[in-house]
């Protein structure tokens, strides 16, 4: 017996609008509600409104024979809720059914996780409140930002409560092992790690409608098999797929509803069940344990983080977003709080890739500018403005690295302003030697000397009547005798010249 997981995702980034330099302090709007309207809207009508109706309908022909997973940031959740307010109602309906589990990940669909431990707590929190609030659903399995996984992460995750997370098949990691298995994390051995099947989910995702795809055309009869062909010990086949694979990238006139319409019908031929994560970490035992001690992701050739932090660019913007981390949080503005959820979008720093080839071609397809370095200027246009107002709201009394360094850049003003004198006399020098340098006979060095000249340092001797007033005081009281008593020997002098006069 076999059981398959479907797991999708949705995330739906902000648009930011083109915010020039001057916008800079005068416009706090960073984002095109026209584009966020018509792509949010055109996706829903071609991809989540049919899929839903296509799930529903599957749940009623199949019952709890067929169930299904989703992973829904909150700010998607917000950007639905405002633009197509009809998909969380068919989101409800799907949920009761209780052939749904809902997924915990970040608010924001963030990188958080690996920049800000505070903010992915905080993060996973609010997001697991939201799920709880629309669906009635406490997440059990977590599921990061583009399955983003290591073992420090792990140790986070099973702090917050969780008994299993999903991850990417990076190669590197697994090696000859495969991933249709339940392991278990080497950093938190007790947390269960459910990995996604990259070929066989990217066979729906992208393959599906590829003519030139040596498969081509898929059915579901097709599929189910290679499932089945399967070594009889690997019983576990994660498909973990973007929800617009169905309807958006994989378009209904390529029959992509039908084949996963007919997916129960032949599975159920070959005794392939469909679960809920939960329910196969409550019924398989893991066979091993994965050390990961880098990210690694589901994003790429390579399964690392290479799509958000691969060059300077994408570093310097998340570096320099994250550095604010700790004064937003203490920031009660409800729209600086709104914002700095919308600016840790993942998304913005995928579209600064300057990757190549064919991981290149996917960064350029999903990108909304026309290259990296756009991406890069419009989005370090608006964070400039945005930690402006942060600094409003809290100027530089809260103690964190940033700040540091740029205290600690104001302390070595001095030493710059040194060594900038130093360059004056050097320079100064330099001119006298090349002034001179015409007549060796008269050597400038005499007039170098000179510069002790500025003599009022001298005329300061008259301080030295200080000094003089303190040899003549030692000579009325014997040092010798009581050095201790000095301070008596000076005052003895002045009351008997007071004396005399009294007579």
């Amino acid at each position: 017996m076999k059981a398959i997981c479907f797991y999708f995702q949705i995330h739906q980034p902000f648009r930011l609008k083109h915010y020039r330099f001057f916008d800079i302090g005068n416009d706090h709007y960073y984002y095109d509600n026209f584009a966020d309207d018509d792509i949010i809207t055109r996706i829903a009508q071609r991809s989540y409104l049919p899929a839903n109706e296509m799930l529903l309908d599957m749940i009623k022909e199949h019952g709890k024979k067929f169930k299904v997973a989703f992973s829904i940031s909150g700010t998607a959740l917000e950007q639905l809720e405002q633009y197509v307010p009809e998909f969380i109602d068919s989101m409800k309906e799907l949920a009761a059914t209780g052939c749904v589990e809902f997924l915990s990940e970040t608010y924001a669909h963030s990188l958080s996780s690996l920049f800000d431990p505070d903010e992915f707590v905080a993060q996973v929190k609010a997001h697991d409140e939201k799920i709880f609030q629309m669906f009635g659903q406490k997440p059990k399995v977590f599921r990061n930002t583009e399955l983003i996984y290591d073992d420090d992460i792990a140790s986070m995750v099973y702090a917050m409560g969780f008994k299993a997370a999903i991850t990417a098949d990076a190669k590197h990691v697994l090696g000859w092992r495969s991933p249709n298995f339940l392991y278990s994390s080497a950093s938190a051995p007790k947390l269960k790690l459910l990995l996604k099947n990259g070929k066989l989910s990217d066979d729906i995702s992208f393959r599906f409608s590829n003519p030139e795809w040596a498969s081509y055309p898929l059915t579901a009869d097709k599929y189910i098999s290679w499932i089945n062909e399967l070594p009889q010990e690997e019983q576990l086949i994660n498909l973990f797929m973007n929800y617009d694979a169905l309807g958006e990238l994989q378009p209904r006139e390529s029959g992509i509803f039908e084949f996963i319409k007919a997916l129960p019908r032949f599975a159920a031929e070959h005794d392939i069940q469909f679960w809920t994560p939960s329910e196969v970490v409550s019924k398989f035992k893991p066979v091993a344990e994965l050390a990961v001690p880098y990210p690694m992701s589901w994003t790429d050739e390579a399964r690392d983080t290479s799509a958000w932090l691969g060059n300077t660019l994408q570093n310097e913007a998340v570096h320099k977003l994250y550095s604010i981390g700790e004064r937003v949080r203490l920031c009660t503005d409800r729209r600086i709080k709104q914002d700095w959820n919308y600016l840790q979008a993942s998304d913005h720093f995928f579209y600064m890739s300057t990757k190549h080839n064919d991981d290149g071609s996917v960064h350029s397809h999903y990108s909304p500018y026309d290259s990296p370095y756009t991406a890069f200027t419009n989005y370090m246009n608006v964070l400039s403005d945005f930690m402006t107002r942060v600094e409003e709201q809290y100027p530089a009394s809260i103690d964190n690295e940033e700040l540091n360094s740029l205290l600690l850049t104001i302390r070595n003003q001095e030493q710059e302003i040194e060594k900038l004198h130093r360059e004056v006399e050097m320079m100064r020098n330099n001119i006298v030697q090349d002034t001179t340098g015409d007549f060796p006979i008269d050597e400038p060095e005499p007039v170098v000397e000179e510069k002790p000249a500025p003599e009022p340092k001298p005329e300061k001797k008259p301080a030295a009547k200080k000094p003089a007033a303190k040899k003549a005081e030692p000579k009325k009281a014997p040092a010798k005798k009581a050095p201790a008593k000095k301070a008596e020997s000076k005052k003895a002098p002045a009351k008997k010249p007071a004396a005399k006069k009294a007579k």
